[in-house]
């Protein structure tokens, strides 16, 4: 891992800031001593200790070039868009917008403001590299995927500085609650046992504080410009398993109610290629399953019994 002191004073920009990574990642660098900016849609208040909040139209372009002009950060974090990725036609148009229009602006603004490192990020529901005639699962999927491209281009025709990370199925403390794992944790904690869908889908799961820790590699590790790395174990597991394993942990001895809700249309099954991100990023997983979902039902717990879960 790169030397954590380089943080200290630098300022870093955040867009999306207030979101499940964000938060997490504006946390651990204001620990680490930097001077945090972040973007978010709607008015923040600035509190002590806490990031400084700009509230801006990210698909507005002037917005956006006179931000990163005035900021002049050393890293941009670019994490800001629609999380959905239902295969609505609703969401055609709001994640064009959301998610590729704020992309290209932060590349075009950051390219022409000289800004330092543009980290964005991917999604694991993008088509693989190498796959035959790829098709996009869904708009949020072929809005990732568009914008990973735009990342590469740049970096191959005007030499700026971008990295690309695809975060895995990330779970972790402050999640949304509609999420699967704290969905099921809230429902036992409320004395119910949750309604499920079959829960057979595979996927790789990775734990928060891991997940940024691999962004702040990617902001930090040199000569890594122009690439994409999977953030991942590299193993899957299925829904089904990391329900049961929420029960075990929580010592619920009645069954999940799995079949009782209809599945999702066919999500691609991929685990994360760590081989790259291992040699050249030079991270790797740290916390076990089992060991965040212990930290994640412990934050539960304690926000539900205050009330703020």
């Amino acid at each position: 891992m790169a030397n954590l002191n380089l943080w200290r004073g630098q300022r870093i920009l955040v867009t999306g800031g207030s979101g499940f990574l964000g938060s997490h990642l504006c946390r651990r660098l204001l620990d680490l001593g930097a001077e945090v900016h972040a973007t978010s849609r709607v008015e923040r208040r600035s509190e002590p200790g806490g990031p400084i909040w700009w509230q801006v139209d990210l698909t507005a372009i002037d917005r956006v070039r006179k931000l990163l002009t005035d900021l002049n950060p050393m890293v941009v974090y670019h994490l800001a868009g629609s999380a959905g990725a239902k295969p609505d036609l609703a969401l055609v148009l709001p994640t064009l917008e959301g998610l590729v229009v704020s992309a290209v602006n932060i590349l075009v603004a950051g390219t022409e403001a000289g800004s330092g490192r543009i980290v964005m990020t991917g999604s694991l529901t993008e088509p693989a590299w190498g796959e035959h005639a790829p098709i996009p699962s869904s708009p949020y999927a072929a809005a990732k995927w568009t914008s990973s491209a735009y990342a590469r281009m740049f970096h191959l025709l005007y030499q700026t500085p971008t990295v690309v990370l695809t975060p895995f199925m990330t779970f972790g403390p402050g999640q949304d609650r509609s999420k699967i794992i704290p969905s099921v944790i809230l429902s036992l904690l409320r004395g119910e046992s949750p309604r499920l869908s079959s829960c057979l889908w595979e996927v790789d799961w990775i734990f928060i504080d891991d997940l940024v820790e691999a962004f702040l590699a990617a902001a930090a590790v040199p000569d890594i410009e122009g690439n994409c790395f999977d953030v991942g174990t590299g193993t899957n597991r299925t829904v089904r398993s990391v329900v049961e394993r929420i029960f075990l942990l929580m010592g619920e001895r009645t069954q999940p109610l799995f079949g009782m809700l209809p599945d999702r249309p066919s999500e691609p099954v991929r685990s994360a290629d760590t081989m790259q991100t291992n040699q050249l990023l030079k991270w790797r997983a740290q916390i076990t399953l089992d060991e965040g979902l212990r930290r994640t039902i412990a934050w539960y717990t304690t926000h539900a019994a205050m009330g703020r879960a």
